[in-house]
């Protein structure tokens, strides 16, 4: 009797039908199901493991602010006979959201409003990207605040992880993605990243149209850098950026070179109607000349200034304090222009070195500390550093970790000028 398999003991051949060799049982997954298609958490089980890492890291330190804010609600009232704490999301309405909450509800000049008037508050100093964004999404999310916050959150996950993608391609090693997030995420300002303002928004288009740029997508490195433009002036140092980059590439794709030029649209399109509307070009301009002294002045006579409104008790102390952050932040910038000059890492100092000189020249150094967010060759240069001498990361955590604090808390209570 000849010898066959069990396979073909147990499942006799067909008469006329030539035998074939099945394969092997089916081997039963251990596994847990997965998510249904298409699920959220399926899309997050499916990001690289670097990626997760420092979403969940960004998403602790969201949850540190927001624990902060319900704080500061309880122990830092307006009124300190007060027996209930202020609304819920009162911490994150403070200063420049109240612009861009305007500008969302009302436009930028509602019943025929305007610079004209005595009273103005030059809404139209703040780009329309973020209120045009802010206005689509109270159209699922009612609650204005909540709205903003939803938009800070979202963007701010993108920018942590394109940062962490820019940080592996210019730094060995497998933990340098999450140490380059974790000193940007502890950053003396990182509270802006949280709040319903610009800075999340347009890391969450810039550091990604950097990206681009970096693989040599010019046509979405530009349309991203457009949409930053939108948000922020920033967004043309950018383009300037990318335009060095494309000129430095070993492979240049000329006919690429027209996309260059569209960042320069959102600016276009915003001088245009505001002469429409106000019968002048630069009325963006203007008006932080008038509401915040961002008038030309020579660099050294802006730092004159700071320097009296710091030292001089000309201001209150809070005030004051903020021209002495304002000088150190300006000298951080300095620093790392000259290191990246001396790195030749040319369109890296193109857009520290504009940004320089755009905050540099006016009538005192104001926004320079928030502006560091939005300089993601620092946070690499520090993660470099870092990882070269090992006491720079503790440095960086003890001095960082409370001055984060510290102006979370000045920023959530509404008090930074005393």
């Amino acid at each position: 009797m000849p010898l066959t398999s069990p396979e073909l003991r147990q499942h006799p051949p067909v008469p006329g039908q030539r035998p074939t060799r099945p394969g092997p049982a089916p081997q039963h997954s251990r596994t847990p199901a997965e998510p249904p298609r298409g699920s959220f958490v399926r899309w997050v089980l499916r990001l690289p493991p670097d990626d997760r890492e420092v979403l969940w890291l960004y998403l602790l330190t969201r949850i540190g602010i927001w624990i902060t804010a319900y704080c500061a609600r309880w122990l830092f009232p307006a009124d300190g006979n007060t027996r209930a704490p202020g609304p819920l999301l009162a911490p994150f309405q403070q200063w420049d959201w109240g612009h861009y909450l305007h500008i969302a509800r009302d436009g930028y000049f509602p019943d025929g409003a305007g610079p004209w008037l005595t009273q103005w508050d030059n809404r139209e100093a703040f780009f329309p990207g973020f209120p045009l964004l802010l206005r689509a999404v109270h159209v699922i999310v009612p609650d204005w605040t909540a709205a903003g916050l939803l938009i800070s959150f979202v963007a701010g996950g993108v920018a942590v992880a394109a940062l962490a993608r820019i940080a592996r391609l210019h730094l060995p090693g497998p933990d340098t993605g999450r140490r380059t997030v974790l000193f940007f995420l502890l950053s003396p300002c990182a509270v802006f990243l949280a709040v319903g303002y610009t800075e999340a928004l347009f890391l969450a288009l810039a550091l990604p149209a950097w990206l681009a740029a970096q693989r040599r997508n010019w046509p979405l490195a530009a349309t991203l850098t457009a949409l930053a433009t939108a948000v922020r002036i920033s967004g043309l140092f950018l383009a300037a950026a990318i335009a060095v980059h494309f000129l430095l590439a070993a492979h240049r794709h000329w006919r690429a070179l027209p996309w260059l030029a569209l960042p320069t649209a959102p600016m276009a399109l915003y001088a245009g109607y505001l002469h429409a509307h106000t019968g002048d070009w630069l009325a963006w301009k203007h008006a932080q000349e008038r509401g915040w002294y961002r008038d030309f002045h020579a660099p050294w006579d802006a730092w004159s200034h700071t320097w009296t409104g710091a030292f001089g008790q000309t201001q209150t102390t809070g005030f004051a304090f903020m021209f002495q952050a304002e000088l150190l932040a300006l000298l951080a910038g300095l620093l790392l222009l000259a290191v990246l000059l001396k790195q030749r890492r040319w369109p890296e100092a193109t857009y520290i070195g504009l940004t320089l000189w755009a905050l540099g020249t006016s009538y005192w150094f104001m926004s320079i500390p928030r502006a560091t967010l939005l300089w993601w060759p620092l946070w690499i240069t520090l993660a470099a550093w870092s990882l070269r001498r090992p006491r720079i990361n503790t440095l960086y955590l003890c001095l960082a970790a409370p001055l984060s604090t510290l102006l979370a808390l000045t920023f959530l209570t509404g008090r930074w000028a005393g």
